[in-house]
C-alpha cells in the first residue's frame, strides 16, 4: 500500500477460477504476446487439487488505453478456456467515490487526509449525509455536500434520491460512520461496491452501541471492521480489521476515543486497496493481496 507511481499505461488483471496447471503460464504468454511488461503478480489457491486459484496482475503496455478494448476482446477466449471470472481495469482511470456520513467527522477526515497525502488515488465527488453537521468539512475541500434527511416515513424516498444523486456519478459508496442501516433496495445497485466501517471488531458485537458492549463484557481488546455492505446487517465479507489493548480502567467514553482511531485506519486501508484492485470476493469471504 502507498501512493501510486506511474500509473499511465499500467494496467490490472483480477481473475479467479478453478485451479489447474498452467493458469500463470497462460496469462503470462498473453500479456508477453502483446507487449507487456508484468511488474507484479500475486496468487493464491484454496487447494491446488481442485480448489479456487486467485490472480492479481499489475501489468505495463505503452498504449494501453487504446489497446484497452482489443486486449478485452482476446482474453476473454482465454478466460473461456480456463472458466474465469475476471476482470481488466486501468491504473489511470481513476475510481470516483461517494462518501456517505451521519455527524462523526474522524473517518471522513481521514479519507480526505490520506487523498491530500497521495496515498487515496480516488476522487471523492460527493458527500452525501442525513445531517447538515459535516457540510463545512466538505466544502473545505471543494467536495459537494448533500444533506439528504432521513426518517423511518421516508426512508425508501430517501434512498431513491440518494441513488439518484450517485448514479452515473460514482464508482463505490463508503459509509464512513454513516449511523444508517441500508436497505437491499440500495445495496442491490451497487453490489459488493459499498464498503462500510463498523466499530467493532466483527463478528462481536454486531449492531448497534458496540462499545457499550464490549465494556459490559469487559473486553480486553477491542477493534473495528471494514466490510462490504450485503442484505443481512454487518455480516458482508470482511475486507480489514485492526485491534487495540484496553484493560478495566477504560470506561466506554475511552473505548470510543481509540476505536475512533482504530476505524480511522482501518477504513482508510480498506478503500485504498479498493481502489487499487486488490480485493477479490469470495463466498462471504475476501482475498486481498495488499
Amino acid at each position: 500500500m502507498g501512493k501510486v507511481k506511474n500509473s499511465k499505461d499500467m494496467g490490472r488483471l483480477l481473475i479467479s477460477c478453478p485451479d489447474r496447471p498452467g493458469i500463470v503460464a497462460a496469462v503470462s504468454r498473453f500479456l508477453y504476446e502483446r507487449g507487456a511488461n508484468i511488474i507484479h503478480s500475486d496468487q493464491h489457491s484454496t487447494d491446488p487439487s481442485g480448489g479456487v486459484f486467485f490472480m492479481r496482475v499489475e501489468f505495463q503496455l505503452p498504449g494501453l488505453s487504446d489497446k484497452e478494448a482489443d486486449l478485452n476482446t482476446h482474453f476473454s477466449a482465454l478466460a473461456s478456456e480456463f472458466n474465469m471470472q475476471w476482470r481488466m481495469s486501468l491504473a489511470s482511470r481513476i475510481k470516483r467515490l461517494a462518501v456517505f456520513v451521519s455527524k462523526q467527522e474522524h473517518a471522513l477526515l481521514e479519507l480526505l487526509w490520506r487523498k491530500r497525502a497521495g496515498d487515496l488515488n480516488a476522487d471523492i465527488v460527493m458527500v452525501i449525509s442525513n445531517h447538515p453537521d459535516l457540510a463545512g468539512v466538505a466544502a473545505s475541500e471543494g467536495i459537494p455536500f448533500h444533506h439528504v434527511p432521513i426518517n423511518p416515513a421516508n426512508k425508501k424516498e430517501a434512498e431513491k434520491q440518494q441513488i439518484a444523486l450517485i448514479k452515473d456519478k460514482v464508482d463505490r459508496v463508503v459509509l464512513a460512520r454513516y449511523m444508517q442501516i441500508v436497505t437491499p433496495y440500495f445495496i442491490s445497485h451497487y453490489p459488493f461496491q459499498i464498503i462500510n466501517i463498523h466499530h467493532s471488531f466483527l463478528p462481536a458485537f454486531a449492531g448497534g452501541n458496540p462499545y457499550v458492549q464490549a465494556y459490559d463484557r469487559g473486553v480486553k481488546l477491542i477493534g473495528a471492521t471494514a466490510h462490504y455492505v450485503t442484505a443481512e446487517l454487518d455480516a458482508g465479507p470482511i475486507i480489514e480489521q485492526d485491534v487495540e489493548r484496553v484493560s478495566h480502567r477504560y470506561g466506554v467514553e475511552d473505548l470510543k476515543q481509540i476505536g475512533q482511531q482504530i476505524e480511522r485506519r482501518v477504513l482508510a486501508r480498506a478503500v485504498i486497496w479498493e481502489v487499487e484492485d486488490r480485493i477479490l470476493v469470495y463466498g462471504n469471504k475476501t482475498i486481498v493481496f495488499a
